[in-house]
């Protein structure tokens, strides 16, 4: 067997060579992409070239791992082609080695691919995808309102240069529009404290934070009971979902904590479970990539040529996308359940990968 693990050796190697000169061309054409796209949006802004560059280079991992699918299945098609155009697949398979054997190790690599990323990279990714959004709120949206759930409840920062407040609630209800144990800390200019609101509840209406059974404070700690009391907000109800951090601006450790904290506070988090799902499924997909990039390319001649490989091979990758794009909204709508919509698309990829090799093989 020890010529075996040889083969299987020099198979990996091949296969993470092609995997590698793919990914390496499409984040080069991302990272291009992305500082063109930066400069369009922060024209008239003042942004420096080196903020650009750099808040590009914060989002490149992100953007490495959308695309990450798509360079396993080119890259693998790279590999078998290559392989079988210096006749090496031919002498593999005439030694009695079958297509079977001969994807194991190209499986394992693509397997570990996925292991490896949904465990070390997402945390560094998301990281820096929260320092890009950071920067994307200050440079390009102008946005000065934050949100974020904790155990202990809802915390939402809003207001500008002249004013600013934090709002904290136990409870929320109807997605951050309804607001019970409420305090509010005003702040004047420089996060000087102006006072303070304590209130039963709050309730979003246009331009207005509504309490009920409000104590207001002011700055020389005299308190004062309403039974109604507004102050005024430039939010939505639509600004409060979006000031959720994205899913991919969390690590597939911190999402199991996050889902339960949102939950308890009274948000969906849907969003945050496709997320972690398709995390989980990620090993999955990239498996069913090396199938599908097998069955396309594992028989040149019988394909019909390299230009038709590559171009089945795109069309393959962007179906796949495109229903994982639909299961994921059928999953935010509750049409189907959560772990279906994230697993269905690795699923479905690997049950055709696998008839299609099958096909190639024994058909």
């Amino acid at each position: 067997m020890s010529w075996s693990w040889t083969l299987y050796r020099y198979l990996a190697r091949q296969f993470l060579l092609g995997i590698g000169m793919v990914y390496g061309a499409f984040l080069l054409l991302a990272f291009s992409i992305d500082v063109v796209n930066l400069i369009d949006r922060t024209a008239g802004h003042g942004v420096s070239t080196g903020v650009l560059v750099g808040m590009a280079l914060l989002q490149l991992p992100d953007l490495g791992e959308k695309m990450l699918p798509f360079a396993v299945l080119l890259g693998g098609v790279f590999c078998f082609v290559r392989l079988s155009r210096s006749q090496e697949l031919v002498a593999t398979r005439a030694a009695g080695v079958s297509a079977w054997d001969f994807l194991m190790p190209p499986l394992a690599v693509a397997i570990a691919i996925g292991i490896f990323v949904v465990l070390a990279v997402t945390p560094v990714s998301s990281r820096m995808l929260n320092q890009f959004s950071a920067l994307e709120a200050k440079y390009i949206k102008g946005q000065e309102s934050q949100l974020s759930v904790s155990s202990n409840g809802l915390w939402l920062r809003q207001g500008d240069e002249n004013e600013q407040s934090v709002i904290h609630a136990l409870t929320v209800a109807d997605q951050g529009v309804h607001l019970d144990d409420v305090i509010v800390f005003l702040y004047g200019p420089h996060d000087h404290v102006v006072g303070r609101i304590d209130a039963r509840s709050a309730q979003l209406d246009q331009g207005a934070w509504v309490m009920k059974d409000a104590w207001v404070s002011s700055a020389d700690g005299v308190a004062r009971h309403h039974d109604r009391y507004e102050t005024k907000t430039t939010l939505t109800p639509s600004q409060i979902q979006e000031s959720f951090a994205p899913p991919d601006t969390l690590s597939f450790w911190a999402l199991p904590h996050f889902i339960r904290a949102a939950e308890s506070a009274g948000f969906s988090a849907i969003r945050y479970r496709l997320y972690m799902y398709s995390l989980l499924a990620l090993p999955v997909l990239l498996a069913a990539m090396v199938f599908m990039g097998a069955s396309f390319s594992l028989n040149l001649s019988r394909a019909g040529g390299l230009g038709k490989v590559v171009l089945v091979s795109a069309l393959s990758g962007f179906g796949v996308y495109f229903f994982t794009d639909l299961t994921r909204a059928l999953g935010q709508s509750a049409i189907l359940p959560v772990w279906l919509a994230a697993t269905a698309p690795a699923a479905a990829a690997i049950l055709i990968g696998m008839t299609l090799v099958f096909h190639q093989e024994d058909g």
